[in-house]
């Protein structure tokens, strides 16, 4: 088979340096090739399966606007939810399931499923984003509902050049209502040499509903109210020859709280303990002596080799990660002496990773074969800070200082090893046959622990000791298949039916690690417990299935899909303890996602998006409704733009459907749009964005979600976070 992409740099996440060899193909530009589905360049009229690509125009489109990088994620993928407007993404599924998110080929998601993958990364640092929606088996476990590969930028033009942004939002609805940010990136690049610095910083102020009243903050998830973010990445690469290619890439990101203004529960905590909400309210004084944010470091180095090893090309690939994840003082009720008392606690969670993948690809006339190895090594520590009460009571909350350092979670250590083949075979020249199959293990070991509510009273006088909750070592096997059929009109119109296997394992630091006690003397023992020894860990497979079309001919493109999965097992939460439990349930998601649009010559463009989705659990033969906070709820996205000259519009708008499940809990439809503006000079470019032009008063779904999840607490006022109001967004980017 006559090769057509020679590469300057890849990772086998998917960084693209160079054009192609082939002048026909590289006419074609390198938007119509993507890694995402295969891990390797392939064209997207190969991909048996429904792959969107979010270009940097777009990207940049919506950032400029003032849409925040979860936000605009939700408009511009069809099968992906609409996101929360926070810190967080929990919840935020693809065809009702989670994603695996990951940057340049570097998974952020791990063992531990906390729900930061988005608060990873400033746009202005990204070149584009790649989506495979629904099950997949060539990455592995996370990815049940799709996969997210966020590119990020490298040159574009030989010989010194960059980029400075500068940008300020505001909803002029009170006068710390106002976010600032600026960005600068300096690159070069030579015949064989490149690299880039990008470095993007925000500082935001309070955030304010339609109806003119500052939001809650968020104290399950923590919010993005008076945060502060620092994103700086550099990339490089070295072209040896034709063959051998080396590129690396270190990233170093910092999003936490900055300010002094938060929730005020009452004094002693009244609001919390009576139930009263009246008393709930936004003030100044807060201070908190443990950091509340995100913190992530991260480094790659990829090797790429063309036509080596017999005529075969490989990428190898080298990563580490080390996170650490604070989150916000939270109020809860511990008993001493018999006795319920209120305090204030927070977790810190910290995740280490380390990981090889390597991949081999060889193309024959009408066959390809790819094989590869996987290698991942990751550990997690859970801790939690409780907060003096006699400061923390005197302050209704406000105030937080550590006076006990204590353990919130067990330390799990996993080891996954994995090797998968992948072979196209073209049965005819517009026939296409896909299959492939992945084999993985996982090792996790899980160390003894003592119950965190039971630390919590022996520091607090309340016992002298307690005995652990016995850890141990848990290994299980899976094994993913994955088939499917392409049939291809021309490279213009293919359709596609396929069937591919995904996998999921409960959070071992929430499955693990709480217990029954019983105070014995002055020895908290454990009575009965869910231990390693007892309950080892289990492999969730979803089994998905797949038909679809796509177009791209002249200014229509369009793509549609109709999928099923269905796994034997579900995972849901224990709303008194938040333990993770698994349920011999079945699940299933049935639906459609789709999009077409439609690019006139004479500058005017139109389309919609949408997901279409039935989420139902299996409960004795009965299937029903799924509890909304896993649920994902139907959408549809419109938009019309128009590009003339130096000017660009765009207005677009976003409408959720109403979601209900069977126990009465609700997800309310809404409706926002936005308006998009820009203008092009000599100088640089303006964007001028309206979000929620009509300044729609609603509340987001990821309240909706913790109002259930959070139901025992009896204060469903605490989770009310409402939506952004109407909000204005000004940039401006210079490029040489």
């Amino acid at each position: 088979m006559k090769k057509q992409y020679v590469f300057i740099g890849l990772l086998v996440s998917g960084i693209v340096f160079s054009q192609t060899t082939n002048d026909s193909i590289a006419s074609k530009g390198i938007d119509d090739v993507v890694i995402v589905a295969s891990r390797k360049p392939t064209k997207i009229s190969d991909i048996p399966g429904t792959v969107w690509v979010v270009q940097k125009e777009k990207i940049q489109e919506q950032a400029k606007s003032g849409v925040p990088i979860k936000e605009m994620l939700s408009i511009l993928i069809p099968s992906m939810d609409i996101g929360p407007q926070g810190r967080t993404n929990y919840g935020q599924n693809m065809r009702g399931r989670s994603a695996l998110v990951m940057i340049d080929g570097v998974s952020l998601n791990s063992i531990r499923a906390i729900s930061r993958q988005l608060d990873a990364i400033d746009p202005f640092n990204i070149e584009r984003i790649e989506v495979l929606s629904g099950a997949s088996s060539i990455y592995g476990g996370n990815a049940t509902g799709g996969i997210i590969n966020i590119i990020t930028k490298t040159p574009s033009k030989s010989g010194i050049s960059g980029e400075t942004e500068l940008g300020v939002r505001t909803g002029f609805m009170g006068k710390d209502d106002h976010d600032f940010r600026a960005a600068q990136a300096i690159a070069a690049k030579g015949e064989k040499f490149f690299g880039k610095l990008g470095v993007a910083y925000q500082q935001n102020g309070g955030v304010y509903g339609a109806d003119e009243n500052q939001v809650l903050t968020d104290i399950t998830q923590t919010d993005l109210q008076y945060n502060q973010s620092i994103d700086v990445l550099a990339t490089g690469g070295y072209k040896f020859n034709n063959k051998h290619k080396i590129t690396a890439s270190l990233q170093y990101y910092n999003s936490r709280f900055n300010g002094d203004r938060s929730l005020y529960l009452g004094q002693n905590l009244s609001a919390f303990t009576t139930k009263n909400a009246g008393l709930l309210e936004m003030r100044d004084g807060f201070s908190s002596d443990k950091n509340i944010g995100t913190e992530r470091f991260m480094g790659t180095v990829a090797y790429n080799g063309n036509n080596i090893l017999g005529g075969q090309d490989l990428y190898v690939q080298l990563a580490a990660r080390g996170e650490k994840l604070g989150f916000y003082p939270f109020p809860g009720n511990v008993t001493l002496q018999g006795v319920s008392t209120a305090y204030m606690s927070s977790s810190q969670q910290d995740t280490y990773y380390s990981g090889v993948k390597a991949l081999l690809s060889k193309s024959w006339r009408s066959l390809n074969v790819t094989y590869g190895v996987d290698i991942d090594l990751e550990k997690f520590e859970g801790t939690q800070s409780v907060y003096d009460i006699a400061k923390t009571m005197s302050s209704g909350g406000l105030v937080n200082e550590t006076k006990y350092s204590l353990g919130r979670y067990p330390t799990n250590h996993s080891q996954s090893y994995a090797g998968y083949v992948q072979a196209k075979y073209d049965i005819l020249p517009k026939l296409q046959i896909n299959g492939g199959i992945r084999y993985q293990n996982i090792n996790v070991k899980v160390d003894d622990f003592v119950g965190s509510v039971q630390q919590t009273q022996v520091s607090m006088g309340y016992g002298s000791s307690a005995s652990a909750i016995p850890g141990g070592e848990s290994s299980y096997n899976v094994t993913l298949a994955n088939a499917g059929l392409l049939y291809k009109f021309n490279e213009q119109h293919q359709a596609w039916g396929t069937f591919s296997q995904g996998v999921s394992l409960a959070d071992p630091s929430k499955y693990y690690g709480i217990g029954v006690y019983k105070l014995n003397g002055t020895n908290w023992d454990v009575t009965s417990s869910i231990n390693v020894k007892e309950q080892p860990l289990q492999a969730i497979k979803t089994n998905q299935f797949e038909v679809g079309y796509r177009i791209n001919k002249g200014g229509l493109r369009g793509q549609i899909a109709g999928f099923l999965s269905n796994s034997d097992k579900t995972v849901t939460v224990d709303k008194k303890t938040f333990q993770i439990l698994v349920n011999d349930l079945k699940l299933r998601n049935i639906g459609i996602e789709a999009e077409v649009s439609y690019s006139m010559s004479n500058g005017v463009y139109f389309g919609a998006s949408g997901l279409l989705i039935k989420s139902e659990v299996d409960n004795n033969g009965e299937w029903q409704k799924q509890e909304i906070y896993n649920a994902s709820p139907s959408k549809l996205v419109t938009y019309i733009g128009y590009n003339v000259k130096s000017w660009s519009f765009r207005f677009q708008s976003l409408q959720n459907f109403k979601l209900t499940d069977d126990l009465k809990n609700e997800i309310d439809g809404y409706n926002t749009s936005d308006l998009m503006v820009g203008y092009r000079f000599n100088w640089g470019k303006f964007n001028l964005g309206i979000q929620n032009i009509f300044n729609t008063d609603y509340q987001t779904i990821w309240s909706k979600r913790s109002q259930v999840l959070y139901s025992t607490y009896g204060l469903p006022e605490l989770f009310s976070y409402k939506g952004r109001g109407r909000t204005f967004n000004l940039s401006y980017t210079f490029d040489f």
